[in-house]
């Protein structure tokens, strides 16, 4: 029976923690105002404009044979609710869940709907859906005088919506808290800022939600742009992919060569330098300038009895007859990478 496939959670979904809504999650009283859970929408796939209804001998797609299954199951009274919760809280009655859950699979329809314009598949849709309301039984109270197609509405949003984040590009977004809640609502503030009369600038809009301006910045990059994957074929009539026309970040193989013949040749300058100096200043040019770990120019100074600042004239001394040296063979030495 397909139902009970797309009612089938992932085992990775049983397993990890169950998302909070907490980015959606309204206040009780907005919950409360929620009006009941609508018929299956008549809203579905591209694919399924003709759809059978409930009559149909043989459906003619998965989709169409689920909605015919779904209308099967009635509503539920608040009465009838409220007895099932309580046999699944007190005794542990595992079909009690499931009635629950039968009776509100038109909230995780309905709600899918709402996103079939982001091009994902509608029962992948649905099945987030209806994870979110399998979780919902577990932390809905009914204690609250609430009834639970209005609590389990915002699970069953919050599982689609997180379906569509880690499934909206190649490249994943939305690993934290403020990157989510900027998926979810930059859009919709942007166009509540225009409706209010505001320029939704980066600053006002890192304001009103909360985050930094960098992270409105980066998301809006992101939902802007798609990526291409780097497998991707030139063209129907051309062989290779994208990889294979970009440029290479590597050093090209000439400038490597002249870099290498270009510290070859500093080094032997170097060291018919040194033969120049006087063991001092040959002291300080090994010890001081050319030294991983250099010594300090107090250091030196108490070594050959003068003061500090002597030590730091001599070594700016030895650096510019260096340079002058090295200059008169090697006219790159400004460009050199040692």
């Amino acid at each position: 029976m397909i139902i009970s496939t797309v009612m089938s959670p992932r085992k990775k979904d049983l397993d990890e923690e169950p998302i909070e809504p907490e980015v959606l999650g309204p206040p009780e009283e907005e919950v409360a105002e929620i009006s009941p859970p609508p018929e299956v929408s008549h809203r579905v796939a591209p694919e399924d404009h003709h759809a059978t209804d409930a009559t149909a001998v043989v459906p003619v797609t998965a989709l169409q044979q689920y909605l015919a299954e779904v209308r099967r199951y009635p509503y539920l009274s608040k009465e009838e609710e409220l007895r099932l919760f309580h046999e699944y809280r007190t005794h542990g009655d595992r079909d009690a869940a499931v009635k629950l859950i039968m009776a509100n699979l038109r909230v995780s329809l309905s709600i899918a709907a709402e996103y079939l314009h982001t091009g994902a598949d509608y029962m992948d849709l649905i099945q987030e859906g209806n994870v979110g309301l399998m979780h919902a039984i577990k932390k809905f109270d009914p204690s609250k005088n609430v009834r639970f197609h209005a609590y389990a509405a915002w699970w069953s949003r919050a599982y689609i919506l997180r379906y569509l984040l880690n499934t909206y590009r190649l490249v994943k977004i939305g690993t934290t808290q403020d990157q989510r809640k900027l998926f979810y609502n930059l859009k919709k503030e942007k166009a509540k800022l225009e409706r209010e009369g505001f320029a939704p600038d980066t600053k006002l809009l890192a304001d009103r939600l909360n985050v930094r301006e960098r992270d409105v910045i980066e998301m809006g990059q992101r939902l802007g742009n798609w990526e291409l994957s780097l497998d991707q074929p030139i063209g129907e009539d051309q062989e290779g992919n994208l990889l294979d026309v970009l440029p290479s970040q590597q050093v090209p193989a000439d400038e490597q060569l002249a870099q290498t013949q270009l510290q070859t040749l500093f080094r032997a300058k170097l060291a018919e330098f040194v033969k120049t100096l006087d063991e001092r200043d040959e002291d300080i040019l090994r010890n001081r300038i050319l030294s991983e770990t250099p010594m300090t120019l107090d250091d030196l100074g108490s070594k050959y009895s003068i003061t500090k600042e002597r030590t730091r004239q001599l070594e700016a001394r030895i650096i510019t007859r260096l340079r002058d040296y090295i200059k008169k063979d090697i006219k790159d030495f400004d460009h050199l990478r040692i």
